[in-house]
C-alpha cells in the first residue's frame, strides 16, 4: 500500500472526484446503475484511503 500520506491524500481526492463524476453522469438505464455502483465504490475507497492518511 502507499506509505506517503501526501500521495495517499492526493489519490483519495482524485478517487472521490471521479466517483462523484461517475454518479452525476450515470444515465437512467441499467448501464447507469453499473456506473452509479462504480462511483459509489470509488468514493468509499477514496474515503477509506483519506482516513488512513491522517
Amino acid at each position: 500500500m502507499i506509505k506517503n500520506p501526501r500521495t495517499r491524500r492526493a489519490i483519495a481526492a482524485i478517487m472521490v472526484v471521479l466517483g462523484a463524476i461517475l454518479m452525476f453522469l450515470a444515465p437512467e438505464i441499467w448501464q447507469g446503475a453499473l456506473l452509479l455502483a462504480a462511483g459509489v465504490v470509488l468514493e468509499l475507497f477514496g474515503i477509506a484511503l483519506k482516513r488512513k492518511a491522517k
